[in-house]
This record gives structure tokens, sequence and C-alpha cells, in this order.
């Protein structure tokens, strides 16, 4: 796929973030917590991905994990199982971590910041592919809200979710283009 889109066969960056989620009745206490930032009580997800959006890795922890405390997990996972030595995060990910990375897995962690003068939502050049990513792991339905007792279980379904759009990205064969919505008017 990274050939078909004229890239190297490896990557050699990947963009992290983390997403927070609700968890339903079934997720135990102990694999749960709560989210101050975004008032959430469930799990929060760390992914990385390739500058394509591909996903390479994924955590599933407590929501109450810090960013830079609980990407130490994906950011370890990433430099054991993969040639990837710069990162690119969001401010979240800011502080401890950009250091521990550096000394401890010889990985650099760009802080990629919004603009001082940015007012409401702008795209984020070298972020935006997670985000992406991210918006279409909860557009299955079975990953709005975290329903799996077991984080590794949570884990796995993320990942088939990744593989079911990796697929139809390969089948597609070209870049995705909008349906145009029919709308119908009312005689009158």
């Amino acid at each position: 796929m990274r050939l078909a889109e004229g890239r190297e066969a490896q990557p050699s960056a990947a963009v992290m973030d983390s997403q927070s989620v609700k968890a339903a009745d079934t997720v135990g206490s102990d694999s749960r917590g709560y989210d101050a930032g975004k008032k959430i009580n469930g799990r929060k997800r760390f992914i990385v991905t390739d500058t394509l959006g591909l996903q390479m890795v994924v955590c599933v922890m407590s929501a109450s994990w810090q960013d830079r405390d609980g990407a130490k997990t994906s950011l370890l996972s990433t430099y054991l199982f993969t040639p990837i030595r710069h990162v690119f995060a969001d401010q979240g990910f800011a502080g401890r971590l950009v250091d521990w990375a550096e000394q401890m897995l010889d990985t650099t962690v760009e802080i990629v910041r919004k603009p001082a003068d940015q007012h409401g939502f702008v795209v984020h050049p070298k972020r935006w592919v997670v985000v992406r990513s991210l918006a279409w792991l909860t557009a299955h339905r079975r990953l709005a809200r975290d329903y799996e007792r077991d984080p590794a279980v949570s884990e796995a379904s993320i990942r088939w979710a990744a593989i079911n759009t990796m697929i139809r990205r390969l089948d597609r064969g070209r870049p995705a283009t909008r349906q145009r919505r029919r709308t119908f008017s009312t005689p009158g």
C-alpha cells in the first residue's frame, strides 16, 4: 500500500495520539478510569500510525492515564517492532516523555504545537493522519464505546477495524471520494 502511494516500503516516521472512550457496564473497574480533561469514565486508546494513517501500534489503558505516561508503552512497542525513530505528537505528550524517549529509546518525539493565533479548528500538518485514523476507528459501531472486559480484546478489536480499513483502501485502488447526497424537495 505504501508503494502504491509513492512511498518507501518501510515508514521512517510515525504519528501518535490518544482517544478517550466511554466504557460500558461490562468493563471492570480495574481497567477503567476517569479522564478529567474530557470528562469521560472509560478507557484510553493510544495509537501510532505511519504518515499515511496506517495503524502500527495500539495500546488500551484506563482513561485516568495521562497522555505522556501512557504513551511510553506505545513508544516502546514502536521501538521494538519497527525501525521508526521519529514520532510526531500533540501538546499532550510534551514534557518528560520527550526526554524519556530520547534517552531510553533513541527516538525523537516532535511536538506539533498549534499556532498562537489559531482560533477554532485548523488541520495540523503531520498530525491529521492519526486523528483521521481515530475517526475511522470510531466509525466501526463496536468501537464507538468500549465493551470488552479485557483490554487485550479491545486492542484486538481495534486492530481488526484497522485491517478492515486497510483492505477497503487497497480494494478501492484510488483516493477516497465523497458521494453526493441526494436531496429531496417537497412539492409545493
